[in-house]
């Protein structure tokens, strides 16, 4: 057990609440809340969060949503299972980041890579990757989720999604079972069934 970790991403109010500006019925947000996280916490089993900032300016990315202290910025993760500090990052892929990225009532600066506080994060939160492998839960499997697999796997981590635990943008189902098995995913990645991961941290 003391291999896996578990990492969230996006798991915040704008994606999974019906209030949200990104929100779309998924399955994996039922699962997550009423399956995977009692799970966790009776098994007293922590997981790590990557949560996103995604208000303008973001050249070439139109969306604004996931405002600091504002509803659709919280994340859904509990504290009681949570590692802190999250990271936060600004676009699609992880190493993204911005002046001010998370401060409520702050200007946000312009985007730009911080691969190595990444990197810091990772080794704190996380461990070396050859001492750790990480499940993926969260949204989107086609997009935030995918960026964060992508990084991971070129930084030397095994990576698996959890099945149940992640869903697409649009929600469908048959799109995600597709997107989990043909590339790009799978050739950074590769997903676990709920009973498979189960049965390996009991």
């Amino acid at each position: 057990m003391n291999k896996i970790k578990i990492i969230s991403v996006d798991f915040q109010k704008d994606f999974t609440s019906k209030e949200g500006i990104c929100f779309r019925p998924r399955k994996s947000v039922r699962f997550v809340k009423e399956t995977l996280v009692p799970f966790l916490n009776k098994n007293n089993i922590k997981i790590a969060e990557i949560i996103s900032d995604y208000r303008q300016p973001r050249p070439g990315d139109r969306g604004d949503c996931c405002h600091p202290g504002k509803e659709g910025y919280e994340s859904e993760v509990p504290k009681e299972v949570k590692i802190k500090p999250s990271w936060i990052k600004c676009m699609n892929s992880p190493i993204w980041t911005r002046r001010n990225i998370g401060i409520k009532d702050a200007k946000p600066g312009i985007p730009y890579q911080d691969s190595k506080k990444f990197n810091q994060w990772l080794s704190k939160t996380i461990g070396k990757p050859k001492e750790k492998e990480v499940i993926l839960i969260g949204l989107t499997t086609d997009c935030c989720v995918l960026c964060t697999a992508q990084e991971l796997s070129w930084r030397g981590y095994k990576v698996r999604i959890l099945e149940e635990a992640t869903d697409t943008y649009s929600g469908k189902e048959k799109e995600k079972a597709q997107l989990l098995k043909n590339p790009p995913l799978i050739n950074w990645t590769k997903s676990i069934s709920w009973k498979e991961l189960k049965e390996i941290l009991e």
